[in-house]
């Protein structure tokens, strides 16, 4: 063979291996690219459901877990803080809550699958501020006629303690309730409605 004479069959191998080897390297190039188009699993597990204990919450008291990046509520009522709700219906902008962000399943003035319990976002529905919790009854800075509730210092939206918004306040809808269930008489699931656990 003469050194002007091409072999053919070095040159096909040589095209092959060059070709394999540039598609793994394009390959293994655009695995960041492609794996930064995916969710985190800081992500993904910010639109799980959340599992709550709740055996250890007292009457009264107020627990705030974390769901979808928001603050959710939960209140262990009395009968007492019950037995004001229809009161104040007269007060409140929509105290059937008709215009309110809330599963169907949710219904009454207490705004919760058991009365006692009241599952809520933590987040005032002006301008996404968060309300606190004043459950206590007649404060000065709040007036005589407070049964107690939620307080969004920000712009002084009032909140009864089923999260209704008051009349004449800056905060145009009730404070948002997520789907939620209860797994037992100790536990719930919020992001999950009662039919899919059952």
């Amino acid at each position: 063979m003469s050194g002007d004479e091409v072999d053919s069959g070095k040159r096909r191998f040589l095209v092959a291996a060059t070709t394999v080897v540039g598609g793994v390297g394009v390959g293994f190039a655009l695995v960041p690219f492609v794996s930064s188009m995916q969710p985190s699993a800081k992500a993904r597990a910010a639109g799980a459901p959340v599992r709550v204990d709740i055996s250890k919450l007292e009457p009264g008291q107020k627990l705030t877990v974390e769901w979808r990046g928001k603050p959710v509520w939960i209140v262990s009522r009395t009968q007492k803080m019950l037995g004001t709700l229809d009161a104040i219906n007269s007060q409140l902008a929509d105290p059937e809550s008709r215009n309110s962000e809330q599963p169907e399943y949710i219904s009454g003035v207490d705004r919760s699958l058991k009365s006692d319990i009241l599952v809520m976002i933590g987040i005032c529905t002006h301008l996404g501020c968060s309300p606190t919790y004043r459950p206590d009854v007649a404060p000065a800075d709040l007036g005589s006629d407070w049964e107690g509730g939620f307080f969004c210092p920000c712009h002084g939206s009032k909140f009864d303690i089923s999260g209704r918004v008051f009349a004449a306040m800056p905060a145009p809808k009730n404070l948002p309730i997520p789907p939620y269930s209860f797994l037992s008489e100790t536990e719930l699931m919020i992001g999950v409605d009662p039919k899919e656990t059952a």
